[in-house]
């Protein structure tokens, strides 16, 4: 007998865990999406199938299943989010910074690291990296991309430097400190836009894992 549980709802629709003959897999469904949002949560959607196939080389982050207009099936990851296992061990940003880079050499910059939900801590202590519906793909790795990719790495070093601010190395302060061009127009011009649309019209807001702290730029 199939099992579905409802893992999350928010604007772009429904994240369910579902176990069917032995296999449990993760089903993102837009179906059930806000109606003013339901184009974007589609083309979000087919955004991450993309993505996912490209990685599909990639270990510790999940697998394309099935992709169709409304619906995403990948692989289920049993793992913790970042905020509920609270990685403490230096260890485990020492393998996410390689995973990333992993992510990096193909091609890819996931671009939402900021949330920590989107950390996996498996329990041998290595990590695993969730939800590409803002990744991009970029075959020639121009400056853009390089500059989206530091990004990715500065968001990381934050998450480190909440868990474990004693093994922050002076670069890696002074990465932190230094956010790039892009997400200096995004916090100065888009995001007060975008939250402004989200909480005040939309009345969603997003309040998971870095979001708490006040510690997304």
């Amino acid at each position: 007998m199939a099992e579905n549980k409802l893992l999350k709802k928010d604007l772009f629709g429904e994240i369910r865990l579902v176990t069917a003959d032995g296999h449990t897999h993760i089903v993102r469904d837009s179906n059930n999406a806000n109606v003013w949002v339901r184009w974007l949560a589609r083309r979000m959607l087919q955004r991450e199938a993309r993505i996912l196939a490209v990685m599909i080389n990639v270990e510790a982050v999940p697998k394309l299943l099935a992709i169709d207009s409304d619906h995403l099936t990948r692989s289920y990851l049993p793992g913790s989010p970042m905020h509920i296992a609270r990685p403490t061990d230096l260890s485990y940003f020492k393998n996410a910074a390689k995973l990333l880079r992993t992510l990096h050499r193909t091609n890819v910059v996931h671009n939402d690291l900021a949330k920590e939900p989107n950390f996996l801590v498996f329990d041998d202590g290595s990590a695993g990296i969730l939800d590409f519906q803002l990744a991009w793909f970029a075959p020639r790795r121009g400056r853009l991309f390089r500059l989206l990719a530091y990004d990715d790495l500065r968001h990381l070093l934050k998450h480190k430097r909440y868990y474990c601010p004693d093994d922050l190395t002076a670069r890696e302060r002074a990465i932190v400190s230094r956010p790039s061009l892009p997400s200096k127009i995004w916090m100065r011009t888009v995001k007060p836009v975008y939250m402004f649309i989200t909480r005040r019209i939309l009345r969603w807001s997003d309040r998971e894992g870095a979001s708490d702290r006040g510690d997304q730029s």
